[in-house]
């Protein structure tokens, strides 16, 4: 055999040995990488990407500091951050008007109102007389009945709602649950603002006036007891005029959203107990929350329910799976729908 025969066999023989080794190494590692999810969320490595809620800061309208929205809104707000890992705040307001128009307009992501005041505001009737529908509003769960609370003194002679002509009223801040009520009071009983002296004070305001003998009578709309009215009773003998009688047959029939009601005299140590009315209060949200988030929050309000009951004596006793759609008129937002089904509540 040649030389040049003997190196071509050579040749050969090095490529086999070279095509050998490859073919009898490890299979390689698939280059394809397993999925990941969006920076920031909490990670899994199969399916979607769970809830990032560091990405949303939820902000929970309540009312003024002297009522119970504060405290109760406030109990919401620290679930969510303290125990959910949203950033949130509870921010004081003027109550249901206000937080009604926070919703619709981003300013807020839930927030606290009196159901009679969103049903107008729904429907645009009453003190939405002439607006749009606010048909973006919907309910994560009812709260607790509010009482219709008129509070005057012993020393000011009122013992019947028509004693309020010529007397200086306080009616709540403009447009809030509270003087929606009062002005709903006066057309019940055949009256108007105009038979008294209005004062569009929030009623811990109000309350203080009637100390200094500037106010008369102040409508307080809340759960009982109120610590403000309590607060007045250290100092005054307390009257709770009666909504009753014609008044009340006239407000029911026509704004069937109000209940018949009684504080018993033990409450404030009135002489004795008081025929009034209740109107619900509601948790709402914007309809454009995304479902996944009301869902995510719906579930961890009931799973930290303590918590939040915990902030009052009422939200003890009404804050509950059970009561979650007492007093609600408007529609339900999916994501908090998903998690009643979830839970058999329909």
């Amino acid at each position: 055999m040649n030389k040049k025969r003997i190196a071509a066999l050579l040749s050969v023989v090095m490529v086999l040995a070279m095509i050998l080794s490859a073919c009898g190494g490890s299979t390689p590692a698939p280059t394809t990488a397993a999925p990941t999810t969006t920076a920031g969320a909490e990670t899994t490595t199969v399916g979607e990407p769970e809830l990032d809620r560091s990405q949303y800061f939820i902000t929970v309208a309540t009312g003024p500091t002297s009522g119970l929205y504060y405290p109760i809104g406030g109990a919401f707000s620290s679930v969510f951050q303290n125990k959910l890992g949203y950033k949130s705040s509870a921010q004081s307001t003027g109550a249901s008007g206000e937080n009604i128009n926070l919703i619709l307009t981003g300013g807020a992501e839930l927030a606290i109102a009196m159901s009679d005041a969103v049903a107008q505001a729904y429907d645009a009737f009453g003190a939405f007389e002439g607006k749009a529908p606010a048909t973006d509003l919907r309910a994560i769960t009812g709260l607790y009945p509010n009482y219709v609370q008129l509070v005057t003194t012993e020393a000011s002679g009122i013992t019947k709602f028509e004693d309020l002509k010529g007397k200086k009223v306080g009616i709540g801040a403009p447009n809030s649950g509270v003087e929606l009520n009062a002005r709903m009071m006066y057309e019940a009983h055949n009256m108007t603002y105009e038979d008294s002296t209005v004062d569009y004070l929030n009623y811990g305001e109000a309350i203080d006036q009637m100390k200094n003998g500037m106010v008369d009578a102040v409508f307080v709309t809340s759960g009982i007891p109120n610590a403000t009215i309590m607060e007045l009773g250290t100092t005054n003998k307390i009257v709770l005029v009666p909504i009753e009688g014609e008044g009340l047959a006239n407000l029911t029939a026509k704004y069937p959203f109000f209940v018949p009601e009684v504080i018993a005299a033990d409450v404030y140590g009135t002489a004795s107990d008081t025929n009034t009315v209740t109107v619900r209060n509601i948790m709402m949200v914007n309809s454009s929350l995304p479902d996944d988030v009301v869902y995510d929050l719906t579930k961890g309000i009931f799973e930290n329910i303590g918590d939040i009951q915990a902030s009052h004596a009422t939200a003890q006793q009404h804050i509950t799976l059970e009561n979650s759609h007492i007093g609600v008129d408007i529609p339900f937002h999916p994501g908090a729908i998903k998690y009643f089904e979830e839970k058999g509540i329909n």
